[in-house]
């Protein structure tokens, strides 16, 4: 019963972000600050909420991209189904196993593929950016690079994430920051200047892309 219950529900999860996803009329702010790393030959740690998870799945999709993933059963499910999207996961988390999943994410910027943290994830606090990747940026001289995608129409789930499902057929604004480097051998205030900008940062694209359709829905 536990593997129908995962194979139910990664396909009920695969088909809800495929079809919503596909059904979303997208707006980007910053596409240039995505091309800018790659012009510089850098890899990129994309950050981001956990609540955030449905439609960042859908647009950053078939790009490779290795994101963190905890090793519980919502582990399991999120891994099978950012899989089908194109997606790679390291299994790990802040809570548990979390220096392991790292350093496998540093191998794997490496090895020339872009990683990506649910910042805030898996458990929380809500809107808290935790430093697993300001540590590996400092590590390998790869690029931070925070966004923030937000649904003028959704479902907001009661969980500590107040995750986010877009309804069909809204518009879907993505704002995609500056990257942020951070030297290699950084200070000890280096570290906590770019974990401090990371947050800033990642709240003001909040604040920004959130207010942005409550202002419209006045």
């Amino acid at each position: 019963m536990p593997a129908l219950r995962l194979w139910l529900v990664s396909q009920a999860g695969y088909w809800a972000i495929r079809i919503l996803g596909r059904s979303l009329r997208w707006e980007v702010e910053g596409w240039d600050n995505h091309r800018s790393i790659s012009a510089e030959g850098k890899r990129i740690i994309y950050t981001f909420w956990h609540g955030r998870i449905f439609m960042a799945t859908y647009f950053w999709r078939d790009r490779g991209i290795v994101v963190m993933t905890s090793q519980n059963r919502d582990g399991d499910y999120i891994a099978r189904v950012i899989r089908r999207f194109g997606y790679g996961a390291a299994r790990g988390s802040s809570s548990r196993g979390g220096r392991r999943a790292l350093v496998e994410m540093m191998r794997e910027l490496e090895a020339e593929r872009d990683v990506a943290f649910t910042i805030d994830g898996p458990r929380g606090p809500r809107y808290v950016a935790k430093p697993g990747a300001v540590w590996i940026a400092a590590r390998t001289g790869s690029a931070i690079l925070p966004f923030h995608i937000s649904a003028e129409r959704r479902w907001e789930l009661r969980s500590w994430d107040r995750f986010q499902i877009p309804k069909p057929f809204s518009r879907a604004r993505v704002l995609i920051a500056p990257p942020i480097s951070v030297p290699a051998a950084a200070s000890e205030a280096e570290i906590e200047a770019a974990q401090a900008r990371l947050q800033r940062v990642l709240d003001d694209m909040r604040e920004r892309g959130d207010g942005h359709w409550r202002a419209r829905a006045r």
